[in-house]
């Protein structure tokens, strides 16, 4: 059972609260960027016991985004 939003969504979610839009309104898509389904993927399967961290940073919109296994997203310029 999922507890939270995925990766994907934490990620649309803090980049348009940064840019101060509604998520609905982002123009560039986040597959723009990076494979939502993969990036979920890989961040949902870490956080399960025994399994190592992860952490992916990529780059979209201005921002390198840094989200890990734990759900944090990390935005800088």
């Amino acid at each position: 059972m999922e507890h939270g939003p995925t990766a994907s969504e934490a990620v649309i979610t803090a980049v348009a609260r940064r840019m101060g839009v509604d998520p609905l309104d982002m123009e560039t898509p986040l597959y723009d960027a990076i494979d939502p389904d993969e990036l979920n993927a890989l961040l949902g399967g870490a956080g399960r016991t025994g399994r190592s961290p992860v952490e992916v940073t990529f780059q979209y919109y201005e921002y390198t985004v840094t989200v890990d296994s734990n759900g944090s997203v990390t935005l800088t310029e």
